[in-house]
């Protein structure tokens, strides 16, 4: 390789949680440089779950990150060109990929939630991916169904 690798930024963690997971949530939600309104969307979100949810007697914060693990795909597929035709060639994702797939899908699919504000958009997702529902988790199973369905072409690997 040319280029040596890019240092990792380390984050720094949340003020409420003390968790940096929280942080790089947080940070992939805010839209137009608006953290501390990415922030109390994500607390607010993290209250309703938590005033929903309160039979069960986890935490709010473990409900999401248990939401995050249900969407977290193992496999991709990839284009790979071969002569003429195009493979969708099945890969796994390294670990900090995965994590950045599902924080970006539970983002993407909350945003084309129906609800008022993007709080409750956001915890009707997390409780939704936590059942092991909604979009962000029948995404993940979209990809692991491609991924399957081409586990023929695998040799193509690069």
């Amino acid at each position: 390789m040319r280029k040596t690798k890019p240092k990792v930024r380390r984050l720094l963690p949340d003020p409420k949680y003390k968790d940096t997971m929280v942080t790089m949530f947080v940070n992939n939600l805010m839209m137009g440089g608006k953290k501390n309104l990415s922030f109390k969307v994500f607390y607010d979100s993290m209250a309703i779950v938590e005033s929903k949810m309160k039979d069960d007697e986890k935490s709010a914060l473990e409900i999401w990150k248990k939401a995050l693990e249900n969407i977290t795909p193992a496999v991709e597929v990839k284009s790979r060109r071969v002569g003429g035709a195009t493979f969708q060639v099945p890969r796994e994702i390294r670990p900090e990929r995965k994590v950045s797939i599902s924080m970006k899908n539970m983002i993407l699919y909350s945003r084309k939630r129906s609800g008022k504000s993007m709080s409750d958009k956001l915890a009707s997702e997390i409780m939704a991916a936590y059942k092991e529902e909604g979009g962000a988790f029948k995404k993940k199973e979209e990809t692991h169904r491609m991924a399957e369905a081409n586990k023929a072409f695998a040799h193509f690997r690069f």
